[in-house]
């Protein structure tokens, strides 16, 4: 277990420093612009290989069942999944999908990017964090190992938004100011009209 606590703070700690604008800089300054237009590609495929030694330390690790939901129950959370799965991926072309991944930056100038406010994040200011803890948390059995994994992904998330949000509130000023006062975090309120 603490082996498996060490992999996830150490990939937060690593991901979060390869992200931050120090870092990035940095890069600039020594590799050049033109190594930058690929970063964003670099960073992203970095962050999904890297999370591997988590996932197999997960599998390999002694570990015993927290919980497991039964049928017929366990067919609703599956269902949560899949809807999540679909609605992450509708909320990530809602913004600029080919931007997001990174290729558009490796055959164009990249340019700032709107503040995006329609769609999902007409509800809410990170659908894209929602929907993948939903991923997580509609897991119908839940180990120790995933239990850990969760909770620390959870734990990273929340941080990362904090971070995430102060970034924005310098890159657009008062237009993510009056964003942030008038629409939820993470989850939307239920209420007639939504964000105007």
């Amino acid at each position: 277990m603490p082996w498996l606590i060490f992999a996830v703070v150490l990939w937060g700690v690593i991901h979060s420093f390869t992200a931050s604008l120090g870092f990035k800089n940095f890069l600039r300054r020594t590799l050049g612009d033109g190594f930058m237009r690929g970063y964003r590609l670099l960073y992203n495929l970095f962050s999904a290989v890297s999370l591997t030694p988590i996932l197999y330390l997960m599998l390999i690790l002694p570990d015993r069942d927290l919980y497991q939901v039964p049928s017929p129950w366990n067919a609703l959370m599956f269902t949560g999944q899949a809807l999540s799965t679909i609605l992450l991926g509708v909320a990530v072309l809602q913004t600029d999908p080919l931007s997001f991944v990174g290729l558009r930056q490796l055959f164009e100038q990249e340019t700032p990017g709107g503040l995006v406010t329609g769609g999902f994040y007409r509800y809410m200011r990170h659908p894209l964090y929602t929907f993948g803890l939903l991923i997580l948390w509609l897991s119908p059995r839940v180990t120790l190992n995933s239990f850990i994994v969760y909770l620390s992904l959870t734990a990273y998330i929340l941080i990362g938004a904090y971070f995430e949000e102060r970034k924005l509130l310098r890159e657009f000023g008062q237009a993510y100011a009056d964003y942030k006062a008038a629409t939820p975090m993470l989850l939307p309120r239920l209420r007639r009209g939504g964000n105007k």
